[in-house]
């Protein structure tokens, strides 16, 4: 009687082994085939990233920010960088405040009654500006230059100019 119940004992036992051994196996695969599944994410993630910083370096270069060479030229004249930057933007954006039908650098009139507003503003170097303007309606871009003159007012001076046509 004894033996028969060491005998079903170990094959109780046994039985109980092969079962959790296989159970581990299964959830080890599990394990394992989720771990591919997230380097492979972060692979396709990791390369997504390349891609934008690719592509952002590409749509920076034209832009003040980035351009060494501008200001170096702007610290060369003794000026604070970020405020000047600030200044030009603003002295543009100030220019949506005016009075009557003609924009003070925008050389169109607006065709549907509402004001004609500068809406985004890149400086590109420490002499070109590019910016799009609307009305709501019609869209265009101008092209400015502008200088600092010897009290420190910034002019600006259109340099070419264009509005969209609407399409229907």
């Amino acid at each position: 009687m004894k033996a028969r119940v060491f005998m079903y004992l170990f094959i109780f036992s046994a039985l109980l082994i092969v079962f959790q051994h296989v159970n581990s196996k299964n959830i080890i695969d599990k394990y394992e085939k989720d771990i591919r599944k997230y380097k492979k994410t972060v692979e396709d993630k990791e390369k997504a990233v390349a891609t934008l910083e690719a592509q952002n370096f590409d749509l920076s270069y034209f832009n003040i920010e980035h351009n060494d060479n501008a200001l170096d030229y702007f610290v060369a004249q003794g000026y604070n960088v970020d405020e000047l930057i600030k200044a030009i933007t603003e002295g543009l954006y100030n220019m949506n405040d005016y009075k009557g039908d003609d924009h003070p650098i925008v050389p169109f009139v607006s065709l549907t009654g509402s004001k004609l507003l500068i809406n985004k503003v890149r400086i590109l170097n420490h002499r070109w500006i590019v910016a799009n303007f609307t009305d709501g309606t019609y869209w265009g871009e101008i092209f400015v230059t502008y200088s600092i003159d010897d009290h420190n007012d910034l002019q600006y001076k259109l340099a070419e100019s264009f509005i969209y046509p609407k399409l229907d």
